[in-house]
């Protein structure tokens, strides 16, 4: 199954979630889709995602919320719901996903899946759009096993002409990578809340739980504390997204031959476009360099470590409607269509506090997309009302291979692939 976003697949509309895209058909596939395909895969169907992929909550107005088979009244997450809502109700064993800001990762941790974001570069985007978010999103699939995923990169990864970001193929294949008992490795573990203000209990017992399974294993953990400026990551990396949103508006405009304007779009995502466009590129620029001198320091503080485990989010799966914005909030985003552009560019503390709930919730996964590093979430942990706890482990650039191996010895350590969600009333999983 295809996350309905950047997947383009010729023949099959593609509508992104958003009522603007309706009805839009690509001509040709994307060269993930080819890959697929190269691979035997029989593509059945599309899965949901939010509006353009912006909300780790998979509530698009267009086609109304996913759930979550663990407890449907909880978000299977974002931007990849749909896709882990599928895998975890069996639909499928693995579905297609995609990751600017945690969108493998935190619905894997939501729905008891195993999710792994590629090191950037390694599995190809394009030929018809360029490498999103600045380099942010990484695509790859959420699935029940890590058997699955490593075969499945096996089949992704790889280059081809005109591919921008190269880099070099894996000089055994992933297949062979868990089949491999991993080294003794050295692994730095975190409780710090990082873009967050707190982290939720549950997710503080999986990491201490699953320091006990790592050393148990052989492996040495140190307890570390994370080098985030808070405040200025979030700032930036807000400055980018909403400037890609601004583009993505741009380039829809051209594609389909039509202005867009408020009514085609949910508020948030129309005030997100504006907001976008507030920023001239000095803004953008600076948000640039703010990222690059993050993901300096991060690197450095990295380098002793053959990986970093955190809770994959900072609280447990979120209430379907959680994310919604308030009456309160949706008053302001409205009015924030009508303001001038120049006046809401200045806006600093808006922004700031505009993603605070989100910064929260998907406290730890960002900076592995904004440093391109591989990362995972491992379904280690489920607390006392049986509801998954996603535990996450970031590599080093370009080294599936130790995560993916690493993965498989913690999966016959404390198997999770018999799991599943309890059957719920009214017949639905």
């Amino acid at each position: 199954m295809l996350k309905d976003l950047i997947a383009s697949y010729a023949g099959v509309e593609m509508s992104s979630g958003s009522l603007f895209y309706k009805g839009f058909v690509p001509s040709e596939d994307s060269e993930y889709v080819k890959r697929f395909k190269r691979a035997g895969l029989n593509i059945f169907g599309k899965t949901a995602t939010p509006e353009f992929g912006i909300t780790p909550s998979t509530e698009p107005e267009l086609t109304g919320p996913c759930r979550n088979p663990w407890d449907p009244l909880r978000s299977p997450g974002g931007s990849s719901g749909g896709a882990s809502a599928a895998v975890a109700a069996g639909i499928v064993p693995m579905a297609s996903a995609s990751d600017g800001g945690g969108s493998i990762r935190v619905p894997a941790s939501c729905t008891g899946l195993f999710g792994l974001k590629p090191t950037r570069g390694r599995v190809p985007s394009g030929p018809d759009l360029p490498d999103g978010w600045f380099g942010f999103i990484a695509e790859h699939v959420v699935s029940r096993t890590v058997r699955d995923s490593a075969h499945m990169l096996d089949c992704l990864q790889g280059n081809y002409p005109g591919q921008l970001l190269r880099i070099a193929s894996p000089v055994k294949t992933y297949a062979a990578a868990i089949e491999a008992k991993p080294k003794k490795l050295k692994i730095a573990y975190s409780l710090d809340p990082a873009l967050g203000e707190t982290l939720h209990a549950d997710c503080q017992a999986g990491v201490l739980e699953t320091v006990k399974l790592l050393e148990s294993l052989g492996h040495t953990c140190e307890e570390v504390r994370l080098p985030i400026h808070k405040e200025e990551f979030i700032y930036a990396y807000t400055v980018l997204v909403c400037s890609e949103m601004a583009a993505t508006l741009k380039e829809g405009e051209r594609v389909l031959g039509r202005k867009g304007k408020a009514a085609d779009f949910e508020a948030r995502t129309w005030a997100l476009m504006k907001l976008g466009r507030s920023f001239n590129g000095g803004d953008v620029a600076n948000a640039v360099w703010t990222m690059a001198q993050f993901s300096r320091q991060w690197m450095t503080f990295f380098e002793p470590y053959d990986a970093l485990l955190t809770s994959t989010l900072g609280e447990l799966p979120i209430a379907v409607g959680g994310l919604r914005p308030t009456p309160q909030e949706m008053i302001e985003l409205k009015a924030l269509s009508y303001l001038p552009i120049g006046f809401i560019a200045k806006q600093k503390d808006f922004v700031l506090k505009a993603g605070r709930r989100v910064y929260q919730y998907c406290s730890q996964t960002m900076p592995a997309n904004v440093t391109g590093q591989p990362s995972m979430s491992v379904p280690l942990h489920w607390n006392a009302q049986g509801i998954p706890v996603g535990m996450m482990f970031t590599g080093r650039f370009g080294e599936e291979n130790v995560l993916l191996s690493l993965a498989a010895q913690l999966e016959q350590a404390k198997p999770w692939a018999g799991k599943r969600p309890p059957i719920h009333a009214g017949g639905s999983v």
